[in-house]
Parts: structure tokens; C-alpha cells; sequence
């Protein structure tokens, strides 16, 4: 409920409350749905390194159910990135893709993310598959500081940040519907990883059933024979 309260304040401050920007217009406030939804794709990622770790070191299935709602949240989030990018980009830099660093560096994160999914099903043994999955998740995320950084870094088509040590880079309403959207998407985010987390708990359970279901067929056909 607050999370569905919170994004119907954003939608509104989105639609009525910020105005239009003076040179890119009406499609600036995709910006607000955007730069919400690359945060929660970060913070998914950001999940998905503290459950490999922790289950590499723990060894305990909740950390790897936890790793794997979040890579597929974030990779839905990436994808949306993508796509709300290249909305974005159509209308003020005159085409649908370009190979900008941050765009270039965006996409190499969803492939990541999608080879993470790959492994798991790849993989036949539930054990060795959270293993592997939790190492890519790992090193996949080193992505993630150098998408953020990519507007220093190189020359990119994108915006410097529009937050930064110095000061806002927008005026006070835009910047304060940039914060209610971003509050809400953060809200949405902990709402979908906790559902999607007791899913992931209830396909291992279902998953562990199943197996015991077969090895005791197993043991009975087993017994019969002798």
C-alpha cells in the first residue's frame, strides 16, 4: 500500500506538479521514471554481491534465494533502463542507440545479469549452480560503479550527475519530483525483492519435496527388487 501510495504522489508530480523543461520538452520527464529505475537496478545488484558473498561464506540457501530475486529484479529494472533510454534519447539526440559509455556499459550489465540466469539453468546441481551464480554475481557488479562513474570518465552523451558535492544541477521542483520518484521506486523495489524472495523460498521447498519424493520411489523399487 505505501509503495503503490508513494509512486501515485511521484506519477502526479510527474504529470502536474514539475514543468516542462525549456530545450528537451515533454520527454525530459521520462528522466523521472529513468534515473528511479537504473537506482533500483543498482541496489538489486547491490543485493546480489551481498548474497553471493554471504552465501559463500555461509553456505546457507536463504542468501542464494535472496541473490536470485534480486538478479531478477534488477535485470527486469536494466532492461527497463534500456528501453526508457532509448525513448529518452529518440527525440533529443535523434536516435534510438548509441554507443555511449554509459549506454555501452548499461547493456554489458544486462548481459551479465542474463549470463547469471544462463549459469543457473546450465548448471544441473542446485548447490554447484548457487556456487558459480554467486561468483558471476560478484564480479558483475564491478559493472555497476563504472556505469555510474562512465559520465566522468569518458565524453558521453549523457548529463553529469544532476546531485553532486556541489550542489544541485536542476531547479528546486525538479529536483524534489526526482527525490518523491525516487523514494517510491525504493519503496517498490523492497517490495518486490521480499515477494519474489518467499517464491524463490517456496520453489527450493517444492524443489526439496520433489527430490525426496524421488529418492524414497527410488529406495522402495529398490527394496522390492530385493
Amino acid at each position: 500500500m505505501l509503495a503503490g501510495l508513494t509512486m501515485l504522489i511521484a506519477l502526479y508530480m510527474m504529470a502536474f506538479y514539475v514543468p516542462s523543461d525549456r530545450v528537451q520538452g515533454i520527454s525530459q520527464r521520462i528522466f523521472y521514471i529513468h534515473v528511479p529505475m537504473a537506482w533500483d537496478a543498482f541496489l538489486a545488484f547491490f543485493v546480489v554481491f551481498i548474497g553471493g558473498i554471504m552465501y559463500l561464506v555461509r553456505r546457507s540457501p536463504g542468501w542464494d534465494q535472496l541473490a536470485r530475486a534480486a538478479a531478477e529484479i534488477g535485470l527486469v529494472f536494466t532492461s527497463l533502463v534500456l528501453i526508457t533510454g532509448s525513448l529518452w534519447g529518440k527525440p533529443i539526440w535523434g536516435t534510438w542507440w548509441s554507443w555511449d559509455a554509459r549506454m555501452t556499459s548499461t547493456l554489458i550489465l544486462w548481459f551479465i545479469y542474463l549470463g547469471y540466469f544462463m549459469l543457473r539453468s546450465y548448471v544441473g546441481d542446485r548447490e554447484r549452480a548457487a556456487r558459480y551464480s554467486a561468483v558471476l554475481g560478484i564480479i558483475g557488479f564491478v559493472d555497476v560503479p563504472i556505469v555510474y562513474m562512465s559520465v566522468n570518465w569518458w565524453r558521453t552523451l549523457h548529463p553529469q550527475a544532476v546531485v553532486n558535492l556541489s550542489g544541485a544541477a536542476m531547479p528546486a521542483s525538479m529536483l524534489t519530483t526526482l527525490m518523491v520518484s525516487l523514494l517510491a521506486f525504493t519503496i517498490l523495489l523492497g517490495y518486490l525483492l521480499y515477494q519474489k524472495f518467499r517464491i524463490e523460498q517456496a520453489k527450493d521447498r517444492v524443489a526439496d519435496l520433489y527430490y525426496a519424493r524421488e529418492e524414497a520411489e527410488t529406495l522402495a523399487a529398490e527394496g522390492a527388487v530385493r
